[in-house]
C-alpha cells in the first residue's frame, strides 16, 4: 500500500504542529506543512492526495485557492479548517469542489482524522479501478496484444473488427495454443457490451454428465447433491458473451440440448420451470474440423449451422514464421517487466534458433520457450544455449540447424558410420546405399 501524501497549509505555526503530530500516528500518512499560499502553490506538482487547507492565509482568498487546487490538481482532496462558522461560507467553497468544512475547535483533528480515513478508502478505491482499466486494456486491446504482421494474421483482425460492431455467433477454430480464447475476449472486451460479464466454459474440462448443469443451471433437489438453486453459465452471463470452449467435444446427446436452448433462445433450470429469456452472444471454439465431424456423425449438422457464424481461423505459427521473433521480443518485454527484471534482447544466433523451430505448442509454446530463456540468461542477451525445446521430435531438431540438403546428407552419413564403428559397409547397407557414394560425400567435404 503507497502512502497517503497529505499537505498542511496552515499560517498558525502551533496549530499546524498539532495536526502533523496527529496525523503522523499513521506511518502509512507523508505529511508536509506550509504557512503560506504561494509556497503550497510551488509545491502542487507534487500532486498530493489530500490539503487541508486554512480558509484565512495571509497571502491568499481561501476561496480563490481552492478553485487554482483543483485546476491544477483535480485528483487532490481539499479539506476546508476555517476559525469561524459560516454555513453560507461552506456552502459555497463545498461547490466549488471542498471535500469536507470543519471549524477550528477541540474536536477538529479527531474530525480529520475520520475524513482523511474516509479519502483513503476512496482514493484506493480508484487506484484499484484505474489498475484494472489498464489491465484489461492491456489484455484485451487486440491491436496491442494479438501481435503480427504476416497476411494470415491481419485477415484475422479484420474478422475481429467485424465481430466488435455485431452480436453475430462467432466460430473460432485453431489448433491448441493459438489464442482462440485471447481472441474471444478481445472482441468482447472490445464490443459495446464489454461491462456485461464474460464466462468462459470449457466443455472439455466438465465430465459430460454434469455439462447440463454447469451450462443451464440447477433447482434446488432437482437431483442427488443439489441442496440450493444454481444458475448456469448462460444465465451468469446475461447480456454479455458466453465462450464454450473446445465444443467439438460435447456429446451428441448434449449437443441436441444446446441446439434447443440456441434456437429458443432461453433456458430451463434443471427440476424448474420458470424460462428464462437469453440475451448474451455466443462464442464457440474448436480445435477439430467440425464439418468432418459432422460427416463423421460426430457432430449435429443442424448445430454446425447454429454455432457457424462468423468463422475465425487461426493460422498455427509454422505458417506465419514472419510473426515469431515480433511475438517473442513482444513476450520477453512483458516478462522481465512483470517480474521487474532487467530488459532483455536475444542475439542473432538465438534468433535463428528460434526461426528454425516448427512450435507444433504454437503461440502458448513459444511464449513458454522465451519465459525459460529471459530465466536463464544471467545478463542481457539471450543465447542459443538458454533456449530450450521441451518436443521431443528428432526431425524437428534436426531440422532446427537451417542446413543444406547437401550438409544434411552429410550428418546423416556420419552418424551411420559413428554408429557402426567407421564400418563403411555396414553403414552403406544400414542406409541402402552404395559405399561409393559414402566416399564420394566424404571427399567432397575435403574439397
Amino acid at each position: 500500500m503507497r502512502s497517503l501524501k497529505i499537505f498542511i497549509a496552515e499560517d498558525d505555526v502551533w496549530y499546524s504542529e498539532i495536526l502533523r503530530y496527529h496525523l503522523e500516528l499513521n506511518p502509512d500518512y507523508e505529511i508536509k506543512t506550509f504557512e503560506t499560499g504561494k509556497k503550497l502553490k510551488a509545491a502542487l506538482h507534487e500532486k498530493p492526495d489530500v490539503i487541508t487547507l486554512d480558509y484565512s492565509l495571509p497571502d491568499a482568498n481561501g476561496k480563490e485557492l481552492l478553485s487554482y487546487i483543483k485546476k491544477e490538481s483535480p485528483d487532490t482532496e481539499v479539506v476546508i479548517i476555517s476559525g469561524q462558522e459560516d454555513i453560507s461560507t461552506a456552502v459555497d467553497l463545498l461547490k466549488v469542489g471542498a471535500y469536507d468544512y470543519l471549524v477550528k475547535n477541540d474536536d477538529t483533528k479527531d474530525h480529520l482524522w475520520k475524513i482523511i480515513l474516509h479519502i483513503r478508502e476512496h482514493c484506493d478505491l480508484k487506484e484499484e479501478i484505474r489498475d484494472l482499466k489498464k489491465e484489461v486494456q492491456k489484455k484485451y486491446d487486440f491491436s496491442k496484444t494479438i501481435k503480427g504482421n504476416s497476411p494470415s494474421i491481419k485477415e484475422v483482425f479484420g474478422l475481429i473488427e467485424k465481430a466488435i460492431s455485431s452480436r453475430i455467433t462467432v466460430s473460432i477454430n485453431g489448433e491448441t495454443g493459438t489464442g482462440k480464447e485471447v481472441i474471444a475476449k478481445a472482441i468482447h472486451y472490445n464490443s459495446d457490451y464489454k461491462k456485461e460479464p464474460f464466462v468462459a466454459f470449457n466443455v472439455a474440462a466438465i465430465p459430460a454428465e454434469l455439462i447440463e448443469s454447469e451450462l443451464f443451471g440447477h433447482e434446488r433437489g432437482a437431483f442427488t447433491g443439489a441442496q440450493t438453486r444454481r444458475k448456469g453459465k448462460f444465465e451468469e452471463a446475461g447480456k454479455g458473451t458466453i465462450f464454450l470452449d473446445e465444443v467439438g467435444e460435447m456429446n451428441v446427446n448434449m449437443q441436441a440440448k444446446l441446439l434447443r436452448v440456441l434456437q429458443e433462445k432461453e433456458v430451463v433450470r434443471i427440476g424448474g420451470s420458470e424460462v428464462i429469456k437469453l440475451k448474451c452472444r455466443v462464442i464457440v471454439a474448436t480445435h477439430r474440423n467440425l464439418l468432418e465431424e459432422v460427416k463423421k456423425g460426430n457432430f449435429r449438422q443442424d448445430l454446425y449451422y447454429r454455432l457457424l457464424g462468423l468463422p475465425i481461423e487461426l493460422p498455427p505459427l509454422r505458417v506465419r514464421r514472419e510473426d515469431i521473433l515480433l511475438l517473442a521480443k513482444f513476450f520477453i518485454d512483458e516478462f522481465v517487466q512483470e517480474n521487474e527484471m532487467p530488459k532483455k534482447q536475444l542475439s542473432e544466433k538465438a534468433n535463428n534458433k528460434l526461426m528454425g523451430y516448427n512450435y507444433p505448442g504454437n503461440i502458448r509454446e513459444l511464449k513458454a520457450v522465451v519465459e525459460l530463456a529471459s530465466v536463464l540468461a544471467e545478463n542481457e542477451t539471450i543465447e542459443p544455449e538458454h533456449i530450450s525445446f521441451p518436443s521431443t521430435d528428432p526431425l524437428s531438431e534436426l531440422l532446427m540447424e537451417n542446413k543444406s540438403l547437401k550438409e544434411y546428407n552429410l550428418k546423416i552419413i556420419k552418424h551411420f558410420l559413428d554408429k557402426h564403428n567407421n564400418n563403411v559397409i555396414d553403414a552403406a547397407s544400414a542406409l541402402q546405399i552404395g559405399k561409393s557414394t559414402i566416399y564420394r560425400m566424404l571427399k567432397e567435404q575435403e574439397n
